[in-house]
Parts: C-alpha cells; sequence; structure tokens
C-alpha cells in the first residue's frame, strides 16, 4: 500500500500484523523497557520492516534508535521514514543520494475524533475537506488531511530539526482523475521551509490512498 505512493527509488516493507518473534537489539530493547506490551510489540514490528527495508537496499541491519522528537535516526547514508497503526506497520527507506527526505503515514480510515479537526486544521483546509465531503462522501477527508500532515512533518523534520505546528502547512487534497480511491496533495509551507540544494523550499507534494480500512500518505522531497 506505501510502496505504490513512492518513486521506485524507495523500498518500502509493510505487515498488517506483529511478528511476535521480532527482535530487538539490546540499546532498542532499553528504550521501551518500561513500555506497556502494545508498545513494545509496535516498536519491534516497525523496525522489523526497516531492517527488510535495509536488507533490501544492501545495508547490513543495524538498530533504529529515536532521536530527537521521536524521529528514527537512520544510517548514515539512507534516509526513511516510519508508521504505525491499529492493524498495521510500515517503513520506506532510499539512499540519501536519491532523495532528500521522505515521510510516511498510515491511520485507520475512520472519522477524527471530536473536536481534533478544530486543532489541527486551518479555516481555509476545513473549507475545502466540506467540499471533498460533498464530492466524495465515502472518503474520511479530515482523518485524510490529518494523515497528509503527518507525512509532512517528517519529511520536514529530518530536513530542519524543527517542530512544525499542523497550523504551519496548508494543504490541498485532491483525487487524481481515474483512481477512486487515491489521489494527491500539495502543502504550502506556513514558515521558512527547508533549504535542499542551494534552494529554499516552499512546498512540498505528496500522494494518498484508501485501502483496507486505512488511509496512507507519503511525502517525498527530490534533490534540487
Amino acid at each position: 500500500m506505501i510502496e505504490e505512493l513512492l518513486p521506485d527509488t524507495v523500498v518500502a516493507v509493510e505487515t498488517y500484523g506483529d511478528d511476535e518473534t521480532a527482535p530487538l537489539y539490546p540499546e532498542e530493547a532499553a528504550v521501551v523497557a518500561r513500555a506497556a506490551d502494545k508498545r513494545r510489540r509496535e516498536f519491534a514490528a516497525v523496525r522489523s520492516c526497516a531492517r527488510r527495508a535495509m536488507e533490501k537496499l544492501g545495508v547490513p541491519p543495524q538498530p533504529v534508535l529515536p532521536g530527537a522528537r521521536g524521529a528514527p535516526r537512520w544510517p548514515t547514508g539512507l534516509a526513511g521514514s516510519m508508521t504505525h497503526c491499529d492493524g498495521y506497520r510500515a517503513a520506506a527507506l532510499v539512499r540519501a543520494a536519491d532523495l532528500a527526505s521522505l515521510g510516511i503515514d498510515a491511520e485507520p480510515h475512520e472519522p477524527l475524533p471530536d473536536g481534533v479537526l478544530a486543532c489541527t486544521s486551518l479555516p481555509a483546509e476545513a473549507d475545502r475537506l466540506r467540499g471533498l465531503a460533498g464530492q466524495r462522501p465515502d472518503i474520511h477527508w479530515d482523518r485524510l488531511l490529518f494523515s497528509a500532515k503527518e507525512s509532512v512533518y517528517k519529511a520536514w523534520f529530518p530536513l530542519t530539526g524543527k517542530w512544525l505546528d499542523f497550523t504551519e502547512a496548508d494543504i490541498e487534497l485532491f483525487a487524481h482523475p481515474g483512481e477512486r480511491l487515491g489521489g494527491g496533495f500539495s502543502a504550502e509551507l506556513l514558515v521558512p521551509g527547508p533549504t535542499v540544494g542551494g534552494r529554499r523550499l516552499g512546498r512540498f507534494e505528496g500522494r494518498w490512498t484508501v485501502r483496507r480500512g486505512l488511509v496512507a500518505t507519503a511525502v517525498v522531497v527530490p534533490h534540487a
């Protein structure tokens, strides 16, 4: 599901359940030593996906430890992103020479809890969602917007090392002609964007899909 949203240079591995035997390196196990069992299983399963992606890229499997703000610290020469939600885990990796950054996110395809949309969207975004809901009531556009913002942040943070608030990117979602449950989105950055290859970025581009009770989004940032 995630792989179809990404360019061919990216390797994605996903699973629709937890591997009860997924091992952790000692330093990873220390991170979740006091976490609830559900959190430990998620942590291990998504890292198992990441290590399988490393192998596909010819990189020896190694620990993936959380860094600043919980962002994964990837081996030198790689860029990547991970996501997990109930019933789904995925990791996407690419050689840093091929992409500057990427972000992926998956969410259950259901409405956001009450009050969340108001806290995470701009008035213009909420207006557009109402229009989209009138055209395609089968899609939970509020959840899709939330997921797109998560993917934007995951692509933003490795390039800046800074927080990006939900209201600091204006996202416009659209459906691709001929795709019943898929499309794209653009994210206009409302704060100074990262500099990639000597060029200041003001916008990120992404894609989305809805499948198997999930919504998935992905953002890639090419080199200038």
